[in-house]
């Protein structure tokens, strides 16, 4: 297969911007930015965005649509709650959309979001933001290339120089 050609193993770089159903710019990185850089076949991007660029091209566009079950899930009003404005810091003062840890009842970690703070009740969500939406991704391969042994064990790119951790 050829190295420009995206596989797994891959490093790619792409150029994207990300809508939503109504066609809200979310996130991109064309103004002035630099690709966006992903180990393909490592799980570094969204599992049906990574599908839909396998066999692509430099230069090649791509446009994908995901449903929310492909990006980030169906929203779970079980991930909102309600808790004491007490459990949270109190520097910085919680406001809506601040993004706090959180350590989960299996003794993971979670991030939530400041939905609403009503008295001495905050209103927070565990959901990603993006849950529960359509995503529209225009996507174009800006480079392929071949990852390097370290890139593979590591599981992601590494910029020039290598990378240490």
């Amino acid at each position: 297969m050829s190295a420009k050609v995206v596989a797994a193993g891959k490093v790619v770089g792409i150029y994207y911007t990300l809508k939503n159903a109504e066609g809200e710019v979310l996130d991109t990185n064309r103004r002035g930015g630099k690709p966006l850089a992903f180990l393909h076949g490592a799980g570094n991007i969204l599992p049906a965005l990574e599908s839909a660029l396998l066999g692509k091209q430099k230069d090649e566009r791509v446009l994908v649509e995901l449903e929310p079950a492909q990006g980030y899930g169906e929203r779970d009003e079980q991930a909102v709650r309600k808790v004491p404005r007490s459990s949270l810091p109190t520097e910085p003062p919680p406001e809506p959309g601040m993004q706090y840890s959180a350590s989960t009842p299996s003794g993971g970690k979670a991030v939530v979001r400041v939905l609403a703070i009503e008295g001495d009740e905050i209103t927070l969500d565990q959901n990603h933001p993006l849950a529960g939406a359509r995503l529209f991704f225009d996507v174009v391969i800006a480079g392929v290339r071949d990852a390097t042994d370290e890139e593979r064990q590591h599981g992601h790119p590494h910029g020039v120089g290598g990378h240490h951790h």
